[in-house]
């Protein structure tokens, strides 16, 4: 779309929004006392994460913290539903104090990490967009390729063609 700027770092907020995801409700279930999970409990984290991280890129205002606490905490909902679907323990409670702390803690950080890291991709790219303007013109392509003939090319080439009639002369010490 004409007018529209690209957020530079809408991809890079995606990546670190999956990644956050699925090890961090991991390490909130862990931290909590619940067992460690494995098979089809990660599968469904890395879907869950997945999606999670696709929204992250591709929502309008994703920049924003409100929007990156509602995204990562439904993550770790997500994620924490996953996890009790698939038989992972909890040690007793479905919602422990420590686990929920956990989560709201990894929601947090995260958060709070991914907006940062976008300001300073935003700033970064915001630099490198003024040095290249500043720096002057692109450099020209390469080279245009000149064809150079040489007068002895073209006298050999007309030798070649002058057929089997050879040039040379008699030796010199035959004429005397």
């Amino acid at each position: 779309m004409p007018g529209t700027t690209r957020d530079p770092a809408a991809l890079l907020r995606g990546v670190a929004a999956a990644g956050f995801t699925a090890p961090l409700a991991m390490a909130a279930h862990a931290a909590a006392d619940g067992g460690p999970s494995g098979g089809p409990a990660t599968t469904g984290l890395a879907v869950v994460a997945a999606t999670v991280g696709a929204l992250a890129a591709t929502l309008r205002r994703a920049d924003r913290m409100p929007v990156l606490i509602a995204l990562l905490g439904a993550g770790q909902l997500v994620g924490h539903a996953v996890l009790a679907a698939s038989g992972h323990g909890h040690g007793g409670a479905a919602v422990s104090p420590a686990m929920l702390v956990a989560h709201t803690a990894a929601v947090a950080l995260g958060a709070t990490l991914i907006a940062a890291g976008g300001r300073l991709c935003a700033a970064l790219s915001r630099a490198v967009r003024v040095a290249v303007r500043l720096s002057g013109p692109p450099p020209a392509g390469p080279p245009a390729v000149r064809w150079v003939r040489h007068a002895h090319r073209s006298l050999q080439i007309l030798r070649m063609f002058a057929g089997p009639v050879s040039h040379r002369g008699p030796p010199v010490g035959a004429v005397r």
